[in-house]
Parts: structure tokens; C-alpha cells; sequence
């Protein structure tokens, strides 16, 4: 049973067919894919997506930042073609809300959603932390001066514990990697990071071992972090399947997105959007997550407000997968 996100209702359209050979230019076209930091899941994600776009003859590189609320602006302003982020972050730039307030990026355009993020508090394993309640009062990652995406994500989890952040004792850090590291450091007693992400693997080997903190799955607790998080789910792992996940349990979840900007060329987007349905095994290969994503739900019915770029609409219905 998956508690799957009501707000923006992304259904899945399924079937699909081969589409039609993709463009003898493909392989003169050079993009950039703008990402996080090294050990962040979103760089995992963009380099797994340039590997696939190299595949195809479209050649990629990947370009970090600190963070996408950074980077998200320099898509939607043309500095570079394409981005990985979380939807709900993408969305809010689109529309100008929460920490994009009175700036809005309508020229942002999705290409394709991917797996989603599943995110988790985690602590050594050697410690007797074995829920929240247990952190109240000690000192906990907090600030993320520039990655404020966070925040929420950090409400929305204590939310379903009946906490907020003012039961820590705040350790400022700019970014999720630079939280991981003042956890290595013994700065903090916790941390916040996706499953999967290099970081973590990290942070893994540095301490000898992690716990990650689940959450129960009950309607009440989404309903709290989606007043955080609105495109918020719960999504099980089990035992042993991550670092950390030391029994099978519950995690916060919400889904990811490669993105563009509605004045890259259509051929691009086009082939973009076929290299990353079509090279599933290069995905994989290149960065284990992809074991979470099905090519054949990567158009969803709704987005919200955020459009397909007219070349991902393009493949999708030459596949088979689109839905008007």
C-alpha cells in the first residue's frame, strides 16, 4: 500500500508503443542539465540523465549548484536547458510562491516526472534515538540558508510526531550535503537526506552505521505534512533495502521531475524525453534509484500548473502515453 499525493492528483497513464527514429542531428545538439552538489540525489539524478542522453546521440553535461532553488531560476531563464528538481519545488517557481514570492517563472515546462524522493531523519545506529521524541531538546540540522526547500520538508516529518523545528536546538547549515557533514562531525544527532544518495552512504561508513527514523502512515499524519508539503505521500521500504532501513517502515515521499523552459528547441526536448524513456537500464546502471522508475508513468495526467514542454508532449503521444 502506497499513501500516493491528493493535492495535484498525478495519475498515471500507462501503454506505450515505440515512437518514430529520433533526428540525424541529434548527435551535433549539446545541453547542460543543472543539478545539486556532488552526493546530493539530484546530481546522482542528472548524471544518470546525461548518461542516458549520451546514449541516445544527444550529448549532455551536467552543471551543479548549491541548490535547486538556485538553479531552478537559470532554467526558466534560458541559462541552461534542462534541470532535475522536486516537482513541488518547481511548481512554487512557477507560480511565484513561498521562497519565490513575487518572482514568478512561467516559462518553466515539465519534461518528464521520475521517481520520487524518499526522504528520512537519520541517526546512528548505535544510538538510542529511535524516534523523534527521543531528539526533543537535542541539537538538529536546521537553517538551510540556500536550499529553503527544506524547511517544509523538515516541518511536514515532525508534523507526524505532533513536533516542530522549535523542539531542536538549531545547527545552522546552508545545504542538505553541508547538514550530512556537521552529522559526520558530531555537530548534530540527526540529519535529513533521501535514501539512496551518495551522501548517505557516506555518512554510513563515516559512523559506523545509520538508523533512519520512519513515520506511520496514517490518513491524519499525511494530512499534516501536506499542510507542509502538498504533494506529500508515504512510500515503505524494507529491511535492509537502504542504508539505515533496519526494518521494513514508512518514509516521507514526494515525486521528482527533469524540467526545461519553454524556449528550448522542440527536437531537443523531444529527444531528451525518448533518451530517458528509452535508456532505462542506463539510468539504472548509472544510478541505483532509477530501480524505482517506470517509464511508463512518467507523464502524469495532471501537473498542477505546470505544462509539458511541446517536444516531451510530442513523444508522449507518439508513445502512447499522453492524456489530454
Amino acid at each position: 500500500m502506497t499513501y500516493r499525493l491528493t493535492g495535484l492528483g498525478l495519475g498515471m497513464a500507462a501503454g506505450v508503443t515505440l515512437a518514430a527514429a529520433l533526428a540525424s542531428t541529434a548527435s551535433a545538439q549539446t545541453v547542460g542539465i543543472a543539478t545539486s552538489n556532488p552526493g546530493s540525489i539530484f546530481h546522482n539524478i542528472g548524471t544518470a540523465v546525461a548518461s542516458a542522453a549520451n546514449e541516445a546521440g544527444l550529448r549532455a553535461t551536467i552543471q551543479p549548484a548549491t541548490s535547486p532553488n538556485q538553479y531552478i531560476p537559470l532554467v526558466a531563464s534560458g541559462g541552461i536547458e534542462f534541470g532535475a528538481a522536486n516537482f513541488q519545488e518547481i511548481a512554487y517557481a512557477h507560480d511565484g510562491q513561498e521562497w519565490f514570492s513575487g518572482q514568478e517563472y512561467p516559462d518553466l515546462q515539465l519534461v518528464a516526472m521520475i521517481m520520487p524522493i524518499v526522504e528520512a531523519i537519520f541517526v546512528r545506529a548505535d544510538s538510542d534515538i529511535h524516534s523523534l521524541q527521543d531528539m526533543v531538546g537535542q541539537p538538529m540540522v536546521d537553517g538551510y540558508t540556500a536550499q529553503q526547500t527544506i524547511l517544509p520538508q523538515l516541518d511536514a516529518i515532525y508534523a507526524t510526531e505532533g513536533l516542530s523545528r522549535a523542539d531542536f536546538t538549531p545547527v545552522n547549515v546552508p545545504s542538505v550535503v553541508a547538514g550530512a557533514d556537521a552529522f559526520i562531525a558530531g555537530d548534530s544527532v540527526g540529519f535529513i537526506f533521501a535514501h539512496g544518495a551518495g551522501k548517505v552512504i557516506e555518512a554510513d561508513a563515516a559512523v559506523g552505521g545509520l538508523r533512519a527514523l520512519s513515520v506511520e502512515p496514517t490518513d491524519e499524519n499525511l494530512a499534516l505534512a501536506q499542510s507542509h508539503w502538498p504533494v506529500a505521500y508515504f512510500e515503505q521500504l524494507t529491511a535492509g533495502s537502504r542504508p539505515g532501513v533496519e526494518e521494513d517502515g514508512w518514509y516521507f515521499a514526494y515525486p521528482m521531475a527533469i524540467f526545461t523552459n519553454a524556449n528550448v528547441d522542440e527536437d531537443t526536448v523531444y529527444q531528451m524525453t525518448r533518451a530517458i524513456h528509452d535508456n532505462v537500464e542506463t539510468l539504472r546502471s548509472t544510478f541505483g534509484g532509477f530501480r524505482a522508475f517506470d517509464p511508463e508513468t512518467m507523464m502524469v495526467r495532471e501537473s498542477g500548473s505546470v505544462g509539458y514542454h511541446p517536444g516531451a508532449v510530442r513523444f508522449y503521444q507518439e508513445a502512447g502515453l499522453w492524456t489530454e
